[in-house]
């Protein structure tokens, strides 16, 4: 059994994207797996100011939601990072949290071996238009994250309106690749 974290940037609950994230803990928790879906748009997550108090103190001292969810990322075997694609890149609700992180820099390591699958959607139909900002989500995974492994990227491509993946084939592929988790 793995311990896996969705992270759904959606702002909009049942949004294409967070929709994909239900599919996907479905499919993993029917695969025995422990699984906690953290919407991220309604937690209070502050920017990155750089002070840098963290590198002393080994967690951010601002007063929010971030420190928690950074600890859960820690303890996850696999996490799944999604978000709407905005103008080329993610959104900015989990573009911050990843800015958090600098809190547990000295902690990546542990990352060795978690496993990501990255969940992106878009109303454009060409997945290259999603390319730079699975670029950023993967800079992040390989560049910061030493040793994480990228296991799959679910693109809900032509899904603008809300709901609409639900009418796509990636919804399923969403749920497949939950239980393959």
């Amino acid at each position: 059994m793995k311990k896996i974290l969705i992270l759904s940037a959606s702002p909009r609950k049942g949004g294409n994207s967070d929709l994909l994230c239900d599919q996907f803990a479905k499919g993993a928790r029917e695969a025995g797996n422990e699984v906690e879906k953290i919407r991220i748009a309604e937690r209070k997550i502050g920017y990155c100011t750089g002070c840098y108090a963290c590198q002393k103190l080994h967690k951010c001292i601002q007063q929010d939601d971030a420190n928690e969810i950074v600890e859960k990322m820690l303890a996850a075997d696999s996490i799944v990072l999604a978000t709407p694609v905005y103008f080329y890149s993610m959104n900015a609700q989990l573009k911050a949290l990843i800015d958090r992180t600098v809190s547990r820099w000295d902690d990546f390591g542990r990352f060795k071996g978690t496993e990501f699958w990255l969940v992106v959607t878009a109303a454009d139909e060409d997945k290259a238009m999603m390319e730079p900002t699975l670029a950023g989500l993967r800079g992040f995974m390989r560049d910061c994250m030493d040793g994480s492994v990228e296991r799959g990227v679910i693109y809900g491509t032509g899904a603008y309106e809300k709901g609409a993946v639900r009418n796509l084939p990636v919804f399923q592929e969403a749920y497949e690749s939950g239980k393959q988790a």
